[in-house]
């Protein structure tokens, strides 16, 4: 029996199965190599996707506006100044509305119950493209990139280094543990994971064989990892603690001594993006052979776009 994701939401990989997510990720090949072929298709010709932003946006917004726009739908932007989102109107009337006017919604913001809301009230897909909890969809396209550079995810040792409470260190966590891979936060011990997400990770990996680690230690997380993973050490929103995180994440930046530690010369380094060079990760990291921020930026195209294929059609 075939995985069937039609009307189906994505709120957090917490949702879906590790057959679901590899699903999700076959069909991110298949457009991939669609687009390299220059092949085109109009599969959401006559339907509009709602794109509400309250966080600015660059990958987000190109990847889920291109996406749905070549495949002949129309996608409409609207900002915080543009809706009534929780303001003069509940979420959960303005989730109504749009369910009646659009075919799929995609929000990017700062509250989780707000996607959870719209995914509940509006009747139609609903798409995470980020909140402060987790970033689901920019995970699909880490799993991706990792993917096409190992020809696999079962046993690849991903290295998160440091704001191990970010949204990003959650949701790679939780996606690394779906799908059979190591996973380590190398971060101080203040700044890991919250335990919930901790803890799902751990039931989940019970199951698929995932191992999961924490860690202080840089010599000792970096070691015989296949990946280095970092993010901005203030997120948005949190830029008035940056100076606090300068001083407590420095001996986390990833640079080139770091990646010489991992033992490997087959190690890649990745980033969500966008990236402050000189603080997380130095510019000749980012900007090396082993960089593949890149190929990761362009793949949250190609997996959004098979997210909404398989959710839409």
């Amino acid at each position: 029996m075939g995985v069937n994701l039609k009307g189906r939401s994505f709120i957090s990989l917490l949702d879906y199965t590790p057959e679901e997510i590899r699903y999700l990720l076959d069909v991110s090949h298949q457009v991939k190599a669609e687009s390299r072929a220059r092949e085109r298709h109009r599969r959401f010709e006559g339907m509009t996707l709602a794109m509400l932003f309250e966080k600015r946006s660059t990958r987000t917004r190109l990847a889920f506006e291109s996406a749905f726009t070549e495949e002949g739908g129309h996608a409409i932007f609207l900002s915080k100044n543009d809706i009534q989102l929780g303001a003069k109107e509940s979420v959960e009337d303005t989730a109504r509305v749009l369910g009646r006017m659009v075919d799929a919604v995609m929000f990017r913001g700062f509250e989780q119950k707000h996607v959870e809301i719209l995914a509940n009230y509006s009747g139609v897909p609903v798409y995470n493209g980020l909140t402060d909890l987790c970033h689901p969809t920019q995970v699909l396209a880490d799993l991706m990139t990792i993917e096409e550079n190992f020809r696999r995810l079962r046993g690849v040792r991903l290295v998160f280094m440091g704001d191990g409470r970010n949204n990003m260190a959650r949701s790679l966590m939780i996606g690394a543990a779906k799908m059979g891979m190591e996973y380590v936060v190398v971060s101080p011990e203040q700044l890991r994971p919250d335990e919930s997400f901790v803890n799902k990770a751990f039931e989940i990996s019970r199951e698929t064989g995932a191992k999961i680690e924490f860690t202080e230690v840089v010599e000792e997380g970096v070691k015989g990892a296949d990946v280095i993973y970092t993010d901005v050490w203030a997120s948005m929103g949190e830029e008035d603690k940056l100076q606090d995180r300068i001083k407590m994440l420095s001996p986390f930046q990833v640079n080139e001594k770091i990646m010489e530690m991992t033992g490997k010369d087959e190690t890649i380094f990745m980033h969500c993006l966008p990236a402050v060079k000189g603080q997380e990760v130095t510019y000749d990291v980012i900007e090396g052979k082993r960089s593949k921020v890149w190929e990761e930026a362009e793949n949250r195209k190609h997996t959004i776009k098979a997210l909404m294929i398989a959710t839409l059609l």
